[in-house]
């Protein structure tokens, strides 16, 4: 059946209201030159590392138990660049949305498309094997310019108001999206040929979870990667972004992941959290700390979460 939704131009409850105000200053600010825009978004990202002490520990807890090898000091300068960069997505949220395909042309490239091609020339479906990186939302305008349609992958806000506002903003770039949990769809997708975009480094909870190491410390990851390209019969692409100190973007697509699906999803989940983790060692401030990557374990695993009063 298909699933019932409102158009955004609906929400027009009063509690609405601040939220449609942001978007329309985001708009405004998305007409500026790129480096100024990109310049105001790392100032909000400093005021919420000074202003919002609860996600400020739980960055720096991530980064501490990640990173042990650095100071305390290198930690603090880590924490406050991803906030940072926090602020910065927020504008390429708004650049997404509403910034030009020659605006998009003009300040990133794509890297490794050749890969992409030749999965869908042989009639394949394709996993585009991404993750939570600040620059998220940018990469798939880019990657519809460069590689033609496919579908995304979102997962479902709280607020039907935000959730709308989230998909019809990766919707300015995929011909479709699909809720996480709606594996039928993806592979519908992937076996119609279509690559799916997608990112399975955040496991809000153990169902269809394992515990598997996350630079050396336990954390649940979901399987269903290995799961969708079973069933789905489909090559797996990693796709990461990269936002450069000058502002531009690079977007990579790497060469396909050998022997995957391999037949035992544990192997195929800890090859994928490998590739991610070197990934995020070029950029570390740019990967989403502010998500708690380590909640949800079992109990006989540490509450890595519950003592963060001296790091706010």
């Amino acid at each position: 059946m298909p699933e019932s939704r409102r158009p955004l131009r609906s929400f027009i409850a009063p509690s609405t209201w601040p939220v449609w105000f942001g978007l329309g200053v985001l708009r405004l600010v998305c007409l500026l030159p790129h480096g100024v825009a990109l310049g105001i978004g790392r100032g909000i990202g400093r005021l919420a590392h000074r202003a919002a002490g609860s996600r400020r520990a739980i960055v720096r807890r991530n980064i501490e138990l990640c990173f042990p090898d650095l100071s305390d000091s290198e930690r603090d300068k880590l924490a406050l660049e991803h906030f940072e960069a926090l602020g910065m997505s927020l504008i390429e949220m708004g650049l997404a949305r509403f910034a030009s395909d020659a605006h998009h042309q003009k300040i990133a490239r794509l890297k490794g498309k050749e890969h992409l091609s030749r999965a869908t020339e042989s009639g394949q479906g394709v996993i585009l094997l991404s993750a939570h990186f600040t620059t998220l939302e940018i990469s798939g305008r880019v990657l519809a310019l460069e590689c033609g349609e496919f579908d995304a992958v979102y997962r479902r806000n709280r607020s039907p108001f935000i959730t709308e506002i989230l998909r019809t903003g990766r919707e300015k770039a995929a011909a479709n999206t699909i809720e996480k949990r709606d594996i039928k769809s993806m592979v519908r997708s992937l076996k119609q040929g279509r690559p799916v975009w997608y990112a399975p480094d955040q496991s809000y909870d153990r169902k269809g979870s394992e515990v598997i190491d996350f630079f050396g410390v336990p954390s649940m990851h979901t399987t269903a990667t290995s799961t969708l390209a079973r069933l789905g019969k489909a090559t797996v692409l990693p796709f990461f972004p990269l936002r450069k100190p000058d502002g531009s973007y690079v977007f990579e697509i790497l060469p396909p992941m050998q022997d995957f699906p391999s037949g035992d999803p544990v192997q195929d989940t800890k090859a994928y959290v490998a590739v991610l983790e070197e990934h995020i060692r070029r950029s570390p401030e740019q990967y989403f700390w502010v998500h708690k990557k380590f909640k949800n374990l079992p109990s006989s695993y540490p509450d890595y979460y519950s003592d963060l009063d001296s790091l706010k």
